[in-house]
């Protein structure tokens, strides 16, 4: 295992600028390299099945089928022979960086940021599933890197390239729903397999198992010891690797309204809890309200975020929640949508819509097609538009979400002054918006901030 720092990002040079250099033209394929490949990381292996895969890296190999039942890292590797296989991204970035076109990462939060990062400098375009990055210095890394390099990025936050986000936006933007001062989103999490309660906190000690690299698993967080209390599915509940349930479904969610309402940062954000803050675990139901200011002659929102039990108040005729959506409600019309995304957006009632028949067919927002993944393919082939869940799009979308979470992982209100990066109501929470990291595994602060 190397001790090499990740990238060279130590330093205070620029390494490995190509500016977005690709082997692929228009007509031909990209080489993708997949960080992550079990899982949530076997949809992106898929999904680049349109182009080259060229490597394939985890850190956990184990074969036991019982763990990933059909998504198994090991087969997903049998069924690509044609790529190299790595446990090290850093050294597959070494060897291979020429022969890479796009680095998708589909690993556990708290590792986006590095793994992103590192291949940025080596010019490589990005996918990286949401949230983004585990914290908010690392979310303005982020953008301001993808700009110094000149790479095309994605968010995997796949309602974003719906037809039911476009029509949101095009509703909103159209007038129909006239000025929008609320906005109510909830999800069924926390729920298994992603989110079930440890029997002790911090979990017991547990041997390291065969075929699992547990420190590059851990990356640039804090040593801990191996436990099946963090994978491979339940990390997302604790504060060192995941967002809890707003990481998981927040930025689906929210994505909509943000979108549409031209959101922007919050000043503050409130925090109801089902049971008491636990800085290391997150509480099974939590009701947070964010505070948006006006934005121009669009008036304040306030925005809820309901997860556990916690719902919101049931809009007139309707009989039951579904287990996850979104409603906003407007001066004219309320818009609302069942599901985490937009699959089928509606005026409630739905009777409301036969008075806008004509307006509700006016599409001013290019439709893309087959996902983000495919959508960043286009992108970089210069075959589509510029991947709406850019980072530039993306990393403030996931800054609102981390909020919501610091809320919840504190257990009161924050607020929040984004301009210099601040919770200016408590002290001495810094080490939360920008976390500190192992040795070997920092970046230059004086280099990006």
């Amino acid at each position: 295992m190397s001790n090499i720092a990740v990238g060279t990002a130590g330093a205070l040079a620029f390494p490995y600028i190509s500016q977005g250099a690709s082997h692929a033209s228009a007509a031909s394929k990209l080489n993708v390299a997949c960080v992550g490949i079990g899982h949530m990381g076997n949809a992106a292996v898929k999904d680049a099945l349109t182009e080259n895969i060229v490597a394939l890296c985890d850190v956990d190999w184990r074969p036991d089928e019982a763990i990933w039942g059909n998504r198994n890292p090991a087969k997903t590797v049998a069924e690509n022979p044609q790529a190299k296989q790595f446990t090290d991204y850093r050294r597959m970035l070494d060897k291979m960086h020429k022969d890479i076109d796009v680095v998708q990462v589909s690993t556990p939060d708290h590792t986006h940021f590095p793994i992103a990062m590192a291949a940025m400098e080596h010019g490589k375009h990005v996918f990286v599933q949401k949230p983004l990055a585990h914290n908010i210095w690392q979310l303005r890394t982020l953008q301001k890197a993808a700009r110094h390099y000149g790479v095309k990025t994605v968010m995997g936050n796949q309602g974003h390239t719906f037809e039911g986000a476009r029509l949101i936006k095009e509703w909103y933007d159209n007038g129909v729903l006239g000025e929008v001062c609320e906005v109510h989103c909830w999800t069924d999490r926390p729920i298994p397999p992603w989110f079930i309660k440890p029997d002790s906190i911090p979990p017991k000690y547990e041997k390291t198992p065969k075929h699992v690299d547990w420190d590059l698993w851990q990356g640039q967080t804090k040593e801990r010891s191996f436990s099946t209390e963090y994978v491979p599915t339940k990390w997302r509940a604790w504060w060192d690797y995941g967002v809890g349930c707003l990481g998981d479904i927040g930025c689906h969610c929210l994505d909509a309204p943000f979108w549409a309402l031209d959101l922007g940062m919050p000043t503050a954000v409130d925090v109801l809890l089902d049971e008491p803050a636990n800085r290391q675990f997150t509480p099974f139901g939590a009701h947070v309200i964010y505070h948006f200011p006006s934005r121009g002659e669009k008036p304040p929102v306030t925005l809820h975020w309901y997860e556990g039990r916690a719902r919101p108040p049931k809009l007139a005729g309707m009989k039951e929640f579904p287990t996850n959506g979104m409603y906003m409600v407007g001066s004219k019309e309320t818009i609302y949508h069942e599901d985490m995304r937009p699959t089928s957006p509606q005026l409630w009632p739905r009777e409301r819509m036969r008075d806008y028949r004509d307006v509700l067919k006016k599409k001013s927002i290019a439709r893309v097609a087959g996902g983000p993944r495919l959508e960043l393919f286009r992108d970089i082939k210069g075959e589509g538009p510029q991947a709406g869940s850019n980072f530039d799009y993306a990393a403030p979308l996931t800054e609102v979400i981390l909020l919501g979470s610091l809320a919840i992982r504190m257990g009161h209100r924050i607020e929040w002054d984004a301009g210099k990066m601040e919770i200016t109501n408590v002290p001495g929470l810094e080490h939360l918006i920008k976390e500190p990291v192992r040795r070997g595994w920092a970046y230059g602060v004086n280099l990006w901030m």
